[in-house]
């Protein structure tokens, strides 16, 4: 079955048969600036006798630049891979998938979704509270406790492709973020973190020597929905294998304002959510070692968008303040550019 690889090429026919029912006519939304980067992500209005009202249909982004990211680093093929093999194994919410479809051949694919209208998306630039926060860490620890010590066939985080492009992505962004941003960055710091690119294979191989997860790898707001008790996770076209404190790390040291950061101990409520779900084998020390080293790895994910967003938009201007900012003060807090000095 072909399948169409952008929302013009959609037919009630061929949308009859992906989500078996019948489609009598559909109109495309599309979503405003910010949602969907290396993906175009749409919402589909259905009528038919049994369809869904709506439903999320993800598409290859319509610039090649995006696109050829995309390839680099199997972006695509990795979130139709989590929905066909992975996604109903974990304890976790994530949208219904109704459809979902890959091409190697042309890197193109289609994928069909719950719409998760019922529950609110977060902001990264805006933040969350306390409450939120809980919910996100309690929620991707029961998530990593049914990954754990995976064998699934899945990329490790730690590859070749991954460490060449944090090393090239900190290299280029650094001047950037230096130059915008220089209140965020001390001077004895600045010295440090210059070092970076020389510690990313050796952080990489620090965070995963030891039990490892799949883990989404982007757990920031802008990917998270939160409903009364619980969270849902989307675009996981960056899912792997990893240190399950890498996505913890990143949550909490770039999505957090200092007020909330600093409000619990998040590795130790982390930590604890582990064990009460069966994982009674891996110390709160050990987490909270692999926790700093991951920590300090992502600072590269902060230099990277922070230092390549279009910063002459105002939300791009505030995301990267804000990302990077929270990344800095955290990693300032944990001494984590000590490891650096190793």
């Amino acid at each position: 079955m072909t399948f169409p690889a952008a929302p013009e090429d959609l037919t009630t026919e061929w949308l009859s048969r992906a989500l078996n029912t019948s489609i009598e006519e559909f109109r495309v939304e599309h979503f405003g600036e910010g949602a969907g980067i290396i993906g175009m992500v749409t919402r589909l209005h259905l009528t038919g006798p049994e369809a869904p009202p709506t439903i999320i249909a993800k598409f290859p982004s319509p610039a090649e630049e995006n696109r050829a990211v995309a390839a680099t680093y199997d972006m695509y093929h990795r979130e139709i891979q989590f929905y066909q093999q992975i996604a109903h194994r974990i304890n976790l919410r994530v949208p219904d998938c109704y459809y979902a479809e890959f091409d190697p051949e042309r890197s193109e694919f289609v994928l069909l979704m719950e719409d998760l209208q019922g529950m609110r998306i977060g902001d990264q630039v805006a933040g969350c509270g306390e409450a939120d926060a809980r919910l996100v860490v309690e929620g991707i620890a029961r998530f990593h406790a049914s990954t754990w010590r995976t064998t699934q066939l899945i990329v490790s985080h730690n590859n070749p492709g991954q460490r060449d492009g944090m090393i090239a992505g900190f290299q280029m962004g650094w001047p950037v973020v230096q130059q915008q941003f220089p209140e965020f960055i001390p001077e004895d710091v600045a010295i440090l973190a210059a070092n970076v690119p020389d510690k990313v294979e050796e952080l990489l191989n620090r965070m995963t020597d030891g039990p490892i997860s799949i883990v989404h790898a982007d757990v920031r707001l802008d990917n998270i929905f939160f409903g009364n008790d619980e969270i849902a996770l989307v675009d996981w076209q960056s899912v792997c294998t990893s240190a399950p404190e890498q996505d913890l790390a990143y949550f909490v040291t770039q999505s957090l304002s200092d007020e909330v950061r600093n409000a619990a101990d998040w590795v130790a409520l982390y930590h604890q959510t582990l064990v009460a779900a069966g994982i009674d084998d891996y110390s709160l020390e050990a987490c909270r070692e692999r926790y700093r080293v991951s920590a300090l790895y992502l600072l590269c994910y902060a230099v990277v968008i922070a230092g390549t967003l279009d910063l002459g938009n105002e939300r791009g201007m505030q995301l990267g303040r804000t990302l990077f900012g929270n990344a800095m003060r955290s990693l300032i807090e944990l001494d984590a550019f000590a490891l650096l000095a190793d």
